[in-house]
């Protein structure tokens, strides 16, 4: 995800029962970011990329997914950007993040 342009995400179809429970916008929400993660096996880790202007992306493989995240990124921008993120990939409707973030698919 970038502020200025789209965000650079590559997707595949994941696994039927990767997220067994329906995930409410509530809990994707609220929920403390360490123990969602974990709860969905999602890994975050930093990107190689160090552009002010790229906030995060998310790849998904059949049974993974897989957020990448600026190095040195503010926690609140990283922790909203995460949830946007997850939310996009696991299909959870969530209000579009405010200007100047974007998302695409790739």
């Amino acid at each position: 995800m970038t502020r200025h342009d789209q965000d650079q995400a590559q997707t595949a179809k994941l696994k039927p029962g990767y997220a067994q429970k329906a995930l409410s916008p509530q809990h994707l929400l609220d929920a403390p970011l360490p123990e969602l993660l974990a709860e969905l096996d999602v890994t975050l880790g930093e990107s190689s990329i160090t552009d002010p202007s790229f906030t995060g992306a998310a790849v998904v493989t059949q049974d993974r997914v897989i957020l990448s995240m600026r190095p040195g990124q503010p926690d609140s921008e990283r922790d909203a950007v995460a949830r946007a993120l997850l939310g996009r990939v696991l299909d959870v409707p969530l209000s579009p993040l405010p200007e100047p973030h974007r998302m695409s698919e790739v």
